[in-house]
């Protein structure tokens, strides 16, 4: 295999990706021709509703959707300079894991019931850097240590069972830091667990890249997760991106109709707040059954003819970007009205507002 490099500042970069399924009843999309870069140490965001194809992203990233109907039918996935999709199996084994890691939904349902915690980490020590046993689980117990686990020798030698749900995030974490990889995509990694026990979490994960220099995909449906830890944000939407910015400029001045609709529906936490929680109206379309224009046209309070008959392409600056037509032909000026820090400050009980950019 040929060594790999990155180009420019850029560790990974995704261009024109398209996913599909075959089903009974024809092809699904689910991810539609999306576009980004991450850079070295840097965190994006991929935020959006369930079937969105955050997921599915991720999961073509590392080629982990062979045996199921799905198809890569066209893009480029480079690391390093190198295009992923050109790789055999056996040498795709050699960066799953090792280069690119990854941190699943559930802890439970990803770790192995018959195996105790150490050596489901010293698996993957063993395997990519070619320790021996005794190395690889001396290797595990510090890991376990590195990610705060009390009583870490004890807790190697436990089983899945026998720990929290956040002591198993924290394993999962520690598998997939492992062997030190460059790039960490992070797929819904608080999902299940209590507000004290996700701000732990997130706090864990962006000090563990501070010291390593992990660059890291945050998968997630909650926009609190994305303001505590990413520098950029993509927007999906019915498999495709709808808005690309930096992570500040999203809870101020949102561009895209859909973007606005995700932050106005977040409850306010003032005592004295009486106004009606904001709802996006309607329905997700079907994937078999997308609208020829904008997907999100048939919910956009905004929509005008050409919405419903053409696809917008994502247009803008290289740091803010948005597929909408509105927006495309008003000069410079949202089709909404921006927000202001102050007022999605609520957002979330752990965001410390501008300090986190």
């Amino acid at each position: 295999m040929a060594d790999l490099k990155m180009k420019g500042n850029h560790v990974l970069e995704v261009e024109d990706l398209h996913t599909s399924f075959a089903t009974d009843r024809g092809r699904v999309d689910a991810v539609n021709g999306i576009t980004f870069a991450i850079d070295k140490g840097g965190t994006l965001g991929i935020v959006g509703e369930s079937g969105s194809g955050k997921s599915v992203a991720s999961l073509s990233i590392l080629q982990l959707l062979e045996g199921t109907t799905a198809h890569i039918r066209k893009g480029q996935i480079r690391f390093m300079g190198q295009d992923l999709l050109t790789l055999s199996r056996a040498q795709m084994r050699k960066i799953r894991g090792n280069r690119i890691a990854m941190i699943f939904q559930e802890p439970m349902t990803s770790l192995n019931p018959t195996m105790t915690i150490g050596s489901q980490i010293a698996e993957p020590i063993i395997f990519h850097q070619g320790k021996n046993r005794r190395q690889a689980w001396n290797a595990a117990v510090e890991m376990l240590e590195l990610v705060g686990m009390p009583e870490p020798r004890k807790r190697a030698r436990q089983y899945p069972f026998e720990l929290s749900g956040g002591m198993r995030q924290r394993v999962m974490i520690a598998i997939a830091l492992a062997c030190g990889p460059d790039v960490l995509i992070c797929d819904e990694p608080t999902t299940a667990l209590d507000v004290t026990i996700q701000a732990q979490i997130l706090t864990l994960v962006k000090r563990l890249q501070r010291e390593m220099g992990t660059s890291i995909i945050m998968i997630t449906h909650d926009l609190g997760v994305i303001a505590e830890t990413c520098d950029f944000v993509a927007v999906m939407y019915c498999g495709k991106i709808v808005e690309y910015t930096r992570a500040f400029n999203l809870f101020t001045d949102p561009k895209h109709p859909y973007s606005k609709g995700l932050l106005e529906s977040i409850p306010s936490h003032e005592e004295d707040s009486d106004e009606n929680l904001k709802t996006i109206e309607g329905t997700v379309p079907s994937p078999y059954e997308l609208p020829p224009g904008c997907a999100f046209a048939p919910r956009c309070p905004y929509a005008k003819e050409i919405c419903h008959e053409t696809m917008p392409e994502l247009d803008g600056e290289p740091e803010q970007k948005v597929r909408c037509h509105i927006y495309q032909t008003t000069s410079t000026e949202s089709p909404t009205e921006g927000g202001t820090v102050a007022s999605y400050i609520q957002i979330s009980d752990m965001w410390k507002g501008e300090e986190l950019w």
